[in-house]
């Protein structure tokens, strides 16, 4: 029975009792109504979440006798233990309560799904109901019946514990300065020629910083008559002149209001007369933002001047309960809060981060965050009062990767704080530009503003910064700039980010809507009280009433955020209890927005939601507006950040029953065409640039389609998204960095035109490498220089009567049937082999000496192949039960003479190895491959190489399932087109590469090996080989790994580096070494998808210098690899050739190191057919509703009981021969 009670949390228990025994005594009169007619009742919801919490009562008496005649049977006692592990709980949670009517006594169990809980969480909960149990006895009992029931407390002693020693954060900062500004001189003091601020090649020493700011504070107050207390607002890009300003107005005893240059005209102007200031300074890139009306004062000009008037410089002293900045933040009822902080407030805020050690005085500080943000006031100011050096970036460098990356490297930055979004996208950038070393000199980074996700540790990790501490910090304006902090554990905290603790001299509560404490566990409002709660909204008594509240003799913050405490006393944030949101960090009221809609006169109702991460949509209630009127009068009167991506005009909200918008109801924000197009039509793209940008485009969009002639700003697009587009196209066109700018992208925000900007850079690094392939329609051509290596060596080295195997190229893949979830047929899979040689032309290739010597490739007619009866490409082998039979069998295979005929095309074969069966049941058939059994397929060198075989596994298993003819593409890219290709490529640049890199070097001289024997004057070879195999204990594995992670190494080079100082030692000290080893060489993005023999041998070639370290080998074999990478394509033939030489002679060939990566992924060989949508829905029922590793009983098993009619006989013999026809007619079963 679903029992639904709608409580008022003011009742007392009695009218609570009294309001469900009336819907209990109720719902008892229709308890014959069956539960599933009540869920068929509402067919749209699919899980009914009532089912998940369930309440048991059961009344038992303990005499459960039985009469059977004249016998009793009563019930025995008995005892058993029941494993925690096999108790099944089909609720979520469900309480059951027992009432013994012998003893009168009543007891409870609590049983919870640990699909849901941990154990220690239901254990928790059955603390708090036997807590709850406690206080409902002594609200019966006592004198608190009539005490409202909200009242009841969830918290635990041991939490309440947990709670006061989170805020014991007193402590005494020692400092007899009240002020800012004194703060910065006493700094000024302690060290006048340190680097105060620089910014590019701009810089300032305190001294100097001292003296521009004592110019301007004094024009402030003899020439403008600023008074103390005064408000001056600043209205700046990142400058010096920035800070000059800042502290300058700090030094006039006055109150400093930044303003964003990003902001429009009216909503500047609209922010100055909030303040009611009269002044604002302004420079050089700001002096056209106000009306005649605002007096703007250029700060250059003022700092500039050399007639500083001693006698009336600032000797202002303001007490600490002073205001030292007002910043605005959006504000719920249209229009932006002032946040007033006293110098206080901020003082106390930066000597608690200091204490901590987040930032110190020989912290290099990098200034991250627009001035809407508090943060800039800690990063501007709080350096300046500790004694750091703070580093400026230019207008948008925060956005530019390479210019900040630059920074961070040659100002050697230790500090840098951030939102986390951007830390995400700095990081991606530092991954994928493969240059952690910028980050060497970072010691400090902090992230706030937007919950920390958990990948930008993964990115951290990546970077192999060990030295750097990484703070996760939290802190509403009003709260001043920070009051939490955790530490991250980089290596630890891998699920959720917690907001940690308060910050020294802070305390934090966490309350529900009746202002108790929350539970460990439990959401509540986070309350933030202790130094740094704020004075208070500059002219709004009504708001800043409703946001401070005082509890214990102490004020606090309402902050509106939603946390919850932890078992370990860490606070973790939970989302709001209110439509404040933050988007990119930005904290956006969007009753704000709301509001700024609704002086449109023809709008009568309309709301705000935040879709997604990125976007804001607007809801207008209109029958007289459009789209664009709609977001001009936004952009002319709201931030940037505030603007909605799309505006749905609906003729009417729909109400809930309070009479407000119904946000549930609000139609789906489809981001479809018609949001994604400037003009009337839908402009497409007309290049290939152009769609490749769109692709790009709707990727990240997720769309299908966006007008080329569309602003990115329009549609969603900000800062981080331009961001992304910029690495996008990087990578997608191959471009280098000083080719594109960012803030060309800014200016030019279309698909058009980005696809323009992207053609001319690529018109200044072209080159015809990157002209495509395509098929030539050749069934005949020369070998590729592989092929010829292949082939040459085969017929020259190992062709000798020393020999032992006949095919030294043969590269055999074997598979063993490991699971039989469905029968594999031996007839489909031969088809499938068939189906993949026909897609593949080099599998039906032929190699031959033509008349003229070439060796040449030819590809044979399928259907040529397929029907010659002759070529036994398909076999099948008995095997017996001894496993060294079988090793025997394979190796016979192996070494069989007529394996392969590269002159006929005979280059592939599929083996099939079974186990003999004797006696087979009817479950099974002579075409089915039965568990162990093998497949062995046996390919030649010349036509394969280790990539391919995923490639042929992936067609094979495609065949496999679809039982059909793999799709052939006529006009794909064959290997035959390849090799035409490769022999008329200019391989001029690779040529001269080759001879530089082995000039002066005798191919001919071995190494100093320890050999047993001579090596003979033929060189030729019987291909018998000892392999000694060695396995790394887990000590060295995880060094090498780190190593080469942190050193941003490959692994191939780490190895290759190992292996010469081996040889080194092993030579007697041989510096001059050269060695062979092979690339994969598939450098074109064609060749990724195709089988074929690619692999070529390189000499790798060093000289080491006998004083390096392992670190200065590691280097420069490094730069070795990576010169020899771009010139792998030219064939090792070509380079003997050059140096007159042949395979037989060099000694390169000698000593090889190869790599191996190997995976798992993509080589299991999968030939079983997909199931039908029935039995997929009957397979994932079992597995998913049911635990398949506690079985309860055969849930889905069909039994059919039958026995022989009255005078019937049936023999088993023929009960076994109908069951075998019935399988054998039906695949199912």
């Amino acid at each position: 029975i679903p029992l639904r009670c709608q409580l008022d949390p003011h009742w007392c228990f009695h009218q609570l009792f009294e309001y469900v025994r009336d819907v209990t005594t109720n719902s008892m009169k229709y308890l014959y109504f069956p539960l599933q007619r009540i869920l068929d009742q509402h067919p749209h919801i699919s899980k009914h979440g009532f089912l998940d919490t369930s309440l048991e009562f059961i009344s038992c008496t303990s005499n459960n006798s039985i009469m059977i005649g004249d016998s009793q049977l009563v019930q025995a006692a008995f005892s058993f233990n029941i494993n925690e592990e096999e108790i099944l709980s089909i609720s979520g949670i469900a309480l059951s309560m027992y009432h013994d009517l012998n003893k009168n006594q009543l007891s409870c169990t609590i049983n919870a799904s640990l699909d849901l809980f941990n154990r220690e969480t239901v254990e928790k909960i059955s603390q708090r109901f036997h807590f709850i149990l406690h206080q409902l006895s002594a609200f019966i009992i006592g004198s608190e019946i009539n005490k409202p029931i909200y009242e009841l407390s969830l918290i635990l002693p041991n939490e309440q514990y947990l709670m006061q020693s989170m805020n014991n954060t007193q402590l005494s900062f020692p400092s007899p300065l009240s002020c800012i500004h004194h703060e910065f001189v006493y700094q000024v003091m302690k060290h006048p020629q340190k680097l105060a601020v620089e910014l590019d090649e701009q810089s300032l020493t305190y001294c100097e910083l001292l003296y521009y700011v004592q110019v301007l504070s004094s024009a402030l107050l003899n020439e403008y008559h600023i008074l103390p207390g005064e408000i001056v607002c600043q209205c700046v890009e990142r400058s010096l002149s920035m800070v000059i300003g800042i502290m300058g107005i700090e030094m006039a005893g006055s109150v400093y209001c930044p303003l964003s240059p990003r902001d429009p005209h009216n909503r500047l102007q609209a922010l100055v007369h909030q303040t009611q200031s009269h002044r604002v300074l302004v420079h050089h890139l700001t002096k056209t933002k106000f009306d005649d009306d605002i007096i703007s004062l250029d700060i250059d000009s003022i700092s500039n001047r050399n007639d500083l008037d001693k006698q009336g410089l600032s000797t202002v002293i303001m007490k600490d309960k002073e205001i030292a900045y007002t910043i605005f933040t959006s504000g719920s009822t249209g229009t932006p809060k002032a946040v007033q902080v006293r110098h206080k407030n901020f003082i106390d805020c930066m000597h608690s981060l200091a204490y901590i050690n987040s930032f110190n005085k020989d912290d290099t500080v990098v200034q991250m965050t627009r001035c809407s943000f508090d943060i800039h006031a800690q990063e501007i100011l709080g350096t300046l009062l500790i004694g750091g050096t703070l580093i400026m970036l230019h207008p948008g460098g925060t956005i530019d990767f390479d210019y900040l990356s630059k920074v961070l490297r040659n100002k050697q930055i230790s500090y840098l704080h951030t939102v986390p979004s951007l830390l995400h996208r700095f990081f991606t950038s530092v991954e994928q530009n493969h240059n952690p070393h910028i980050l060497k000199h970072l010691r400090s980074l902090c992230s706030s503003g937007e919950p920390f996700s958990v990948p930008l540790i993964d990115l951290i990790m990546k970077t192999g910064i060990t030295n750097c501490t990484v703070w996760n910090l939290y802190g509403p304006a009003e709260a001043t700039i920070d009051c939490t902090v955790y530490c991250v554990n980089i290596g630890v905290d891998t699920h959720s980010i917690p907001i940690g603790r308060p910050l020294y001299n802070y305390r934090c509560i966490i309350m529900n809507q009746y202002l108790q404490s929350s539970a460990a566990g439990q959401e509540g409002e986070l309350l933030v009280g202790g130094t740094g709660v704020f004075a208070g909204y500059l002219g709004r008594d009504d708001l800043t009433a409703k946001a401070l509240v005082e509890i214990d003799d102490r004020q606090f913050y309402r902050t509106g955020d939603l946390v919850k405490m932890d078992n370990d006393g860490l606070i973790h944030y939970r989302g709001r209890k209110d439509h404040q949101i933050k988007l990119h960090g930005q904290r956006i009221e969007l009753g704000e927005i709301e509001r700024c809609l609704l002086n449109i006169r023809s709008i009568s109702a309309c709301v705000v939601v935040k879709w997604g991460d990125n976007h804001l949509v607007a809801y207008v209630q209109s029958s007289n507006i459009n789209e664009m009127q709609l977001r001009e009068h936004c952009q002319s009167h709201l931030p940037p950040h505030m603007i909605p991506s799309i505006f749905i005009i609906l003729e009417k909200l729909l109400l809930n029953q309070n009479g407000k918008i119904d946000r549930k109801l609000l139609p789906t924000p489809y981001f479809s065409s018609k949001h994604f197009t400037n003009s009337i039509e839908l402009l497409l793209p007309t290049n290939d640039i152009e769609v490749s940008v769109h692709r790009i485009w709707c990727e990240i969009f997720k769309q299908n389609q966006i007008s080329t002639d569309t602003s990115i700003f329009t549609i969603g697009g900000h800062s981080l998204l331009i961001m992304q587009l910029f690495h996008r196209y990087k990578i997608e066109f191959r471009l280098e960095t000083n080719t594109l700018s960012i803030s060309n992208l800014f200016q030019h925000p279309t698909i058009i035109h980005h696809a323009q900007l992207i053609q001319q850079s690529i018109n200044t690094i072209f080159t015809s490498h990157d002209n495509p392939w395509s098929s030539l329609h050749l069934t005949q051509a020369r070998a590729s220089f592989a092929q010829e290596r292949i082939y040459l060596d085969e017929q020259i080295r190992f062709a000798s009567n020393k020999t032992t195997m006949n095919n030294m190229y043969v590269i055999p893949s074997f598979y063993r049937i490991s699971s039989m979830n469905d029968d594999i047929s031996i007839a489909r899979l031969h088809h499938a082999f068939q189906s993949t040689i026909i897609k593949h032309n080099i599998l039906r290739t032929a190699l031959y000496l033509d008349t003229n010597g070439n060796i040449v490739q030819r590809h044979l007619d399928a259907n040529a192949i397929i029907n010659n009866k002759k070529s036994s490409r398909f076999s099948m082998i008995d095997l017996s039960e001894e496993e060294y039979e079988q090793s025997e069998i394979v190796k016979k295979i192996l070494n069989q003479a007529d394996l392969f005929d590269l002159s006929k095309g005979h280059v592939i074969n599929c083996h099939i190895l079974r186990h003999q069966q004797s006696n087979l049941s009817f479950t099974q058939n002579s075409d089915l491959l039965a568990k162990d059994d093998l497949i062995l397929f046996t390919i030649h060198h010349a036509m394969f190489d280790g990539a391919s075989a995923s490639i042929f596994i992936r067609d094979l298993s495609l065949a496999y399932q679809s039982n059909a003819v793999l799709p052939v593409d006529d006009n794909s890219l064959q290997y035959t087109d390849y090799s035409i290709h490769e022999h008329i490529m200019d391989m001029t640049l690779s040529q001269e590469f080759w001879l530089v890199e082995l000039k002066g070097y005798n191919l001919t001289r071995q190494l100093s090996l320890p050999v047993d024997r001579q090596r003979s004057s033929t060189d030729q070879r019987s291909g018998l080989a000892s392999s000694a195999q060695i396995t790394f204990g887990d000590e060295i594995c995880a060094s090498f790994l780190n190593y080469a992670s942190s050193h941003h190494l490959t692994l191939f080079q780490l190895g290759l580096s190992i292996f010469y100082v081996f040889l080194f030692k092993l030579t007697h000290g041989e510096t001059d070494l050269c060695i062979s080893s092979i690339n994969a060489n598939r450098y074109r993005s064609e060749l990724v998808d195709m089988i074929g023999m690619f692999v070529s041998t390189l000499p790798y070639h060093v000289e080491l210098d006998l004083n390096w370290s392992f670190n200065e080998v590691i280097k420069y074999v490094q730069e070795k690899c990576l010169s020899i990478l771009e010139h792998s394509h030219y064939p090792l033939q070509h380079i003997l050739s050059d140096f007159h030489l042949s395979q037989l002679n060099v000694s390169l060939l000698e000593t090889m190191f190869d790599f191996i990566t190997v995976s798992n992924e993509g080589n299991d060989l999968c030939l079983n057919a997909p199931a039908s949508f029935a039995q997929a829905r009957i397979w994932l029922d079992e597995r998913i509703r049911f635990d398949p590793d506690k079985p309860q009983v055969a849930i889905y098993n069909m039994p059919f009981v039958h026995r022989p009619q009255s005078g019937h006989t049936l023999s088993i013999k023929q009960l076994h021969q109908a069951l075998q026809l019935t399988v054998d007619k039906h695949p199912s079963l």
